[in-house]
């Protein structure tokens, strides 16, 4: 089961076959969902718009497991969906959301503090994402690492110093076993340059480059995993004000926004 030779083999079970069975289940008519979506795994973000009245329920989104939340970010249409947590979830809903008219995916995480370098922006870009789970080796050959595709990776470079937050490229640990961050594997990250560990950017780059989709992933490194009194700290509305401000600069870069 572990020899994944069939890599460029079709699969039986296709999101578009499962979401046809939720819209007949669920009696919701076959429409699209937003070009522009976002996942935000720790749920900061749906929570505060949906508290504050700015976003409301996608009522065309079939997903058996997650709820979808229409909101405008300048000119953009947006489809978020949260608490999409860990690397098969995260790809699970990425399929779904573009068998279902999704053009563009970002996803912002929170991370772990992985690099000791003092300078390291709070906000990280993920270029490149060390595959140590489960998922991405069903989409790709087994190989060290994922990456974000080099055009999108050449639209945001330039504008770094444009950003109205500390913004860096960076690299991430991509793990299925957060409780496992053990002094041996941090200590093999460093030495591989990484800056941070989260759960979900290795698979969505390699679902990316196999179907040919556009995915961003973003850390927002919050924490040193709970090792300091006072860790996890995201800022004004668990980190959402911030981070909705980093999303609309990211569209902007990539040609998706008009408006601020």
């Amino acid at each position: 089961m572990l020899d994944h030779r069939d890599l460029k083999e079709p699969s039986l079970f296709t999101p578009e076959n499962l979401l046809r069975e939720a819209r007949r289940q669920k009696s919701i008519r076959r429409a699209q969902i937003p070009q522009v979506c976002l996942l935000d795994p720790d749920g900061d973000i749906v929570r505060y718009l949906v508290g504050s009245g700015a976003a409301t329920p996608n009522r065309n989104w079939a997903c058996y497991h997650t709820e979808m939340f229409d909101c405008k970010l300048g000119s953009a249409n947006v489809g978020i969906v949260g608490n999409a947590v860990g690397a098969p979830f995260a790809v699970l809903v990425a399929e779904e959301m573009f068998a279902s008219g999704c053009r563009l995916l970002l996803s912002l995480t929170s991370a772990g503090r992985i690099s000791e370098r003092p300078e390291l922006p709070r906000f990280l870009v993920i270029s490149t994402a060390l595959r140590d789970e489960g998922t991405s080796d069903r989409y790709l050959k087994k190989d060290e690492a994922s990456h974000l595709a080099a055009g999108l990776l050449g639209a945001v470079r330039p504008v770094l110093n444009d950003s109205p937050l500390p913004l860096g490229i960076g690299t991430s640990w991509t793990t299925d076993a957060p409780f496992r961050e053990t002094a041996r594997a941090i200590g093999r990250a460093r030495k591989l340059g990484v800056d941070c560990v989260e759960m979900e950017a290795a698979a969505l780059y390699a679902f990316a480059q196999a179907r040919r989709k556009k995915v961003v992933c973003m850390a927002h490194v919050t924490n040193s995993m709970a090792r300091s009194h006072g860790d996890f700290e995201k800022g004004a509305e668990n980190g959402s004000v911030d981070s909705l401000n980093l999303i609309r600069f990211i569209l902007r870069a990539l040609g998706h926004l008009r408006g601020a």
